[in-house]
């Protein structure tokens, strides 16, 4: 038998080893590239400290943009975490019509972001038809655009969660699938509602999707640039002015000391969260266990 087990697991490190060979290569020896040029100067030759990290801080741009991306962040992700689960938990028990609900939900996924920012930008734009449909309702001539002032962040939050709701439906449906099904009889043989059936026995099995789904959620959030940016273009209104254009302009001008410092920061940040969240699930999962 331990034979056996030691032998699945040379076969799986075997599979394994080419994807991490890929990742070494392709994002572990960039990155540390980029981790040695946040402490160099601008040639790349001389070792200035942390001195590139208190420029990058006290730049206005990037703590405009990393509040930004953060508060997209705190909004964001609970918002199309519930919207997907909620939605989930409707296909889950929509019997015969699942399947047309799935499709229905996950179009979003397959349409080009450029499509999809276009249609948007025709419903958002002074003359869509957001605003003709509101000048209908109300008889009074409307030329706001979404996409500009205090609407700007609710569009692209809109926006994000309606292009990865079907992405995340799938990843609910796909835990919920896995919780046996005598668990919900028992419940309702005991007399459990709806409501305490979701609350005992779903959300609890459903923790490692959870966790799996908050992680690609916020990997999906910084992809949310693309369509900021056909929205808006470069200079987006200043609600929405995240850590990818920021990028983008330091780009234009070559500028790799604040990137590369930048990137630390972020990359560094992620994974304290992360961290952290870890640290919280594996404590009540302690406390639970002791209860």
């Amino acid at each position: 038998m331990k034979k056996r087990r030691q032998k699945r697991l040379w076969t799986a490190g075997l599979f394994l080893t080419p994807g991490f060979l890929g990742v070494a290569v392709f994002w572990g020896i960039p990155f540390g590239d980029v981790l040695r040029r946040s402490f160099l100067d601008a040639l790349g030759q001389k070792f200035v400290g942390a001195a590139n990290f208190q420029a990058v801080w006290k730049n206005g741009a990037f703590r405009l943009a990393a509040g930004n991306t953060l508060h997209f962040l705190a909004v964001a992700i609970p918002l199309l975490l519930f919207v997907s689960f909620f939605l989930a938990l409707l296909v889950y028990g929509a019997g015969k019509g699942r399947r047309m609900f799935q499709i229905s939900l996950t179009l979003p996924m397959v349409i080009p972001a450029a499509a999809m920012a276009l249609v948007w930008r025709i419903f958002l734009c002074p003359e869509g038809i957001l605003n003709q449909l509101l000048a209908w309702m109300t008889r009074e001539t409307w030329e706001t655009d979404w996409v500009y002032g205090e609407t700007a962040f609710w569009a692209l939050a809109l926006t994000y969660v309606w292009k990865n709701t079907g992405y995340d439906l799938l990843l609910w449906l796909a835990g919920m699938s896995a919780i046996p099904k005598s668990l919900y009889d028992a419940a309702r043989v005991d007399g459990a509602g709806s409501l305490a059936r979701i609350r005992y026995i779903t959300l609890p099995s459903l923790r490692g999707t959870m966790g799996l789904v908050l992680a690609l959620s916020v990997v999906n959030s910084f992809r949310v640039y693309r369509e900021a940016y056909l929205l808006a273009g470069s200079y987006p209104d200043q609600s929405i002015y995240l850590i990818p254009h920021l990028f983008s302009h330091w780009f234009l001008t070559l500028d790799v000391q604040k990137m590369s410092t930048a990137a630390v920061i972020l990359v560094a940040a992620v994974f304290g969260c992360f961290g952290i969240w870890a640290a919280g699930v594996k404590g009540s999962r302690r406390i639970m266990g002791c209860r």
